[in-house]
């Protein structure tokens, strides 16, 4: 699908419900983090070897390219639609992570976080939804972007809560805008209508070649929770764990996903 098609198929998101999403998952964020131990810093993740610290400081660097963003002249035509953003990230991944490790030394993990929200704050234009801001994978509206922040504050919240065993909550909205671009993105990476993907109550989307069904109860039908699919999405579990766990359901020929699986790594 061309960068056009993407544009037209993405799904329309409040520009304000979003903000103020972000700020409400990072509060949560920040709230979980300002009671971890010395200990629970240096515990490792499931993200390569990356520390709790090393999480940490990418979750504020993840929110903090808004501002450093906003500092920047702004662009002058969008480069990269919102169902771009999922398949763009993985080529950036050592950038990224020299980023991180680099804030991550020496940083007051509290501190960055409560110096990171203020700064989103401040920079955030009272009305921004169409402002196009240069992020890594090229130039996108605000509004767009903010949705991707949504995503990488719930991804690594979950992240966050399993190598810590931290309970963080999950602002309603987040956790909806997240679910809702990762299934859209998996209509993009597996195109078709002869598989239903159910992701109460937050999505439903057709996918995967073959006869497109229009009427009754679909032949094939997936169904799992919304962060479960966060996870099959992202590649934190497989599809097989995930089926035998009974934690998605899948009934019809074609609805296997394991092949169209993470979306986004």
């Amino acid at each position: 699908m061309s960068p056009a098609a993407r544009k037209s198929r993405s799904r329309q998101y409040d520009e304000k419900k979003t903000r103020a999403a972000v700020l409400a998952q990072f509060a949560h964020v920040r709230a979980a983090v300002g009671e971890l131990t010395a200990d629970q810093f240096a515990r490792p993740t499931r993200l390569g070897d990356w520390t709790v610290r090393e999480l940490v400081a990418h979750l504020a660097l993840a929110v903090g390219s808004v501002p450093r963003a906003l500092a920047l002249p702004a662009p002058p035509q969008v480069t990269t639609a919102l169902l771009d953003w999922p398949f763009a990230t993985a080529p950036l991944a050592p950038g990224i992570d020299a980023d991180t490790r680099a804030l991550a030394s020496g940083t007051d993990a509290v501190e960055l976080l409560a110096r990171t929200a203020a700064e989103f704050e401040q920079a955030l234009p009272p009305e921004g939804a169409e402002r196009l801001v240069a992020a890594r994978p090229g130039a996108m509206r605000l509004a767009d972007y903010l949705v991707t922040r949504c995503v990488e504050l719930v991804v690594h919240t979950d992240d966050l809560a399993a190598a810590t065993g931290a309970e963080i909550p999950y602002d309603r909205q987040a956790l909806a805008t997240t679910t809702r671009l990762l299934a859209d993105a998996l209509a993009v990476k597996a195109p078709g209508g002869s598989v239903e993907v159910r992701v109460p109550p937050f999505a439903v989307v057709q996918c995967v070649e073959g006869p497109r069904h229009t009427r009754g109860t679909p032949p094939n039908v997936v169904e799992t929770d919304p962060l479960t699919w966060i996870r099959l999405a992202t590649g934190r579990t497989t599809w097989d764990a995930e089926l035998a766990a009974a934690a998605v359901s899948a009934s019809g020929e074609r609805a296997g996903l394991g092949e169209h699986l993470p979306v986004m790594a």
